[in-house]
């Protein structure tokens, strides 16, 4: 009865989404969703002599984010762009246009840039790698911006002309990491808090029980971004014949740089006005002057274009590339979340299918319910039984993120990505405070000493803690061992690398956690090599795929305007930081309440 209402209240809903769009849309709105679906049969267009426009504020994620109707129909009528694209399109599409007779050079668009990109270092790394595929091509980059921020500059340095607006500035001060703690905001609310943890370093629970970091986390926090920042020095100083020291010695003495400073340091080629660089575009595709623009094809546009000198190949051979994104939950999951159900029925799936001869786990993630990584690791070891399955890190692969990571056949990490993290806490909330503040108070009766343990009426008493502290141990123990096991190191020193401490991809393949430094790429070619299918296969990518009406609606919106986009002011920002702390508690339903996450929320600014 409950499927049966299910399916019908689906049903429902996706009548009423036709009907919606058909008032809403009105009779011109239906031509142009006639038209757009028509024009799916040619794609659209690459005239000879073009330029790949690629938006830097795009934010480059594994997966695409899956939209509720709702949001989907709103976005369709408001004049509102996807601000988002995959990975994989993104490497695919550059690595197109390079072998693209019609395609002359690569524009990275930093103009709009206004409220910036989430976009992580491993991401921007692998991105990095494509352009350069695209450059020895023989193919021309050119970028401008007019605040080039550190993300942005990790890019456009590759470029063989970086233009800078005379006002703007390029930003060379390193990166930092600023935690917000709630420990002072619990206690005037009447919110108590009792924590249960393994690891010294695992720093997830600091915001709920102090005010500062602890010196353990400012160590490892200090090591992490330090490993971040070298590779930064070292790839950007390539580009750019300048050396780490120098780099340094901007950061230290300067931070920010204005136009003229960037370009007498060599850090810009010219500094110059958006029509100035336009005219420099013009040049490359022979339109003169006078036309109003040059000869141009959006990366997001050119994504969709059938490539004349690229030609199809077919292969029963599957490589199965499967994307684990977002904090790991027991059950199905959500949006950018990795449910431990969904995500074993669909490696138990690939183990099954004769035709998926090795299968390319993608993680990024920061981690989450102990239990649903566990289940999902389980079903890596029975895959690895049957086929090759081999990891690929991106910008986070830690705790959760991690565990479900130790028993592929192959280990890829960027230098930049954040790994490790083994370590196993427990948070324990309890309203008793704020309730008797308000009046509310509770009695019970039970029939033994735990019956009202799982209360969040009263704080936890010390045999409670206890048990909760064995639940604590035992996982941890569990990590330990298949760590040890799987990464085949002496278990004495797992204990020592592990305590919840964060690594780079770069210090995680030194001691041993990682096999290799590599991107997404590289674990594919390894895949097809320990299948031994040599040049026949193909790559399947499974994913959420967007709803029909999802389509259509990124199809009505994909050329809208973003200039109203505006960054939004201090406080906001600090307000949606406490929103996103706020919000990973929704997160949590690991069923003994024991869990494997990274520090919440961490990032580098």
């Amino acid at each position: 009865m409950r499927e049966f209402l299910k399916q019908t209240f689906a049903s429902l809903v996706g009548s009423l989404t036709s009907l919606i769009l058909f008032f809403s849309l009105g009779a011109g709105g239906l031509i142009f969703l006639l038209i757009a679906v028509a024009s799916r049969d040619t794609g659209p267009q690459v005239k000879d002599k073009s330029v790949l426009v690629f938006d830097l504020s795009l934010n480059i994620t594994d997966t695409e984010p899956t939209l509720g109707t709702n949001e989907a129909i709103g976005r369709a009528l408001s004049n509102e762009e996807d601000t988002s694209i995959t990975l994989r399109t993104v490497l695919d599409t550059l690595d197109k246009a390079a072998k693209d007779k019609r395609i002359v050079a690569l524009y990275l668009n930093g103009s709009k840039d206004d409220a910036g990109s989430s976009t992580g270092f491993a991401t921007l790394k692998e991105v990095r790698k494509a352009l350069e595929r695209f450059q020895a091509a023989g193919k021309q980059i050119i970028t401008y911006d007019v605040d080039l921020g550190e993300k942005e500059y990790y890019l456009s340095s590759i470029a063989d002309k970086v233009f800078l607006n005379p006002i703007g500035t390029i930003e060379i001060d390193g990166f930092s990491s600023q935690q917000q703690f709630l420990k002072g905001a619990l206690e005037k609310f009447g919110i108590g808090v009792q924590v249960v943890r393994v690891g010294k370093y695992k720093s997830a629970v600091e915001p709920f029980l102090v005010e500062q970091l602890s010196p353990e986390s400012k160590e490892q926090t200090r090591a992490l971004l330090w490993a971040l920042w070298g590779e930064f020095l070292s790839t950007v100083g390539k580009s750019r014949e300048l050396t780490p020291k120098q780099l340094q010695g901007i950061a230290d003495s300067q931070g920010v740089l204005l136009a003229t400073e960037a370009l007498e340091r060599g850090l810009v080629d010219q500094v110059a006005y958006f029509d100035e660089v336009v005219d420099e575009l013009k040049e490359l595709t022979g339109n003169s002057k006078e036309d109003k623009s040059f000869q141009q094809i959006k990366l997001t546009t050119y994504a969709d274009v059938d490539s004349p000198n690229i030609k199809k190949s077919y292969s029963e051979n599957k490589i199965a590339l499967v994307y684990a994104e977002g904090s790991i939950v027991g059950g199905q999951g959500g949006s950018q979340q990795i449910g431990s159900e969904s995500l074993s029925k669909e490696l138990r799936k690939l183990r099954l299918d004769k035709d998926v001869k090795a299968v390319v786990l993608r993680i990024n993630s920061p981690g989450g319910s102990a239990t649903a990584s566990e289940i999902i690791q389980r079903e890596v070891v029975l895959t690895s039984e049957q086929k090759p399955i081999i990891i690929s890190m991106g910008d986070v692969a830690a705790s959760g993120g991690y565990w479900i990571a130790t028993y592929g056949d192959r280990i890829f990490a960027e230098p930049t990505t954040i790994t490790g993290s083994i370590g196993v806490f427990g948070l324990l909330l309890n309203i008793q405070e704020i309730a008797n503040q308000n009046g509310i108070t509770w009695d019970v009766v039970k029939t033994s000493r735990f019956a009202d343990s799982q209360t969040i009426t009263r704080p936890k008493t010390e045999q409670e803690l206890a048990i909760y502290q064995k639940f604590v141990d035992q996982i941890y123990n569990q990590f330990l061992d298949k760590v040890a096991e799987s990464r085949k190191i002496p278990r004495q020193k797992v204990e020592e690398i592990a305590q919840g401490r964060v690594w780079s991809g770069v210090d995680a393949k030194k001691l041993g956690l990682v096999d290799e430094i590599g991107g997404i790429d590289q674990a594919i070619e390894y895949a097809a090599k320990q299948a031994e299918l040599g040049d026949d296969w193909q790559l399947q990518e499974y994913q959420e795929v967007p709803s029909l009406e999802e389509k259509i609606l990124k199809k009505l919106t994909s050329e809208a305007d973003v200039q109203n986009l505006k960054l939004p002011a201090p406080l906001t920002t600090e307000l949606l930081k406490l929103q996103k702390e706020l919000e990973m508690l929704t997160t949590i339903n690991d069923p003994r309440g024991v869990y494997a996450r990274l520090p919440f929320n961490w990032q580098i600014d």
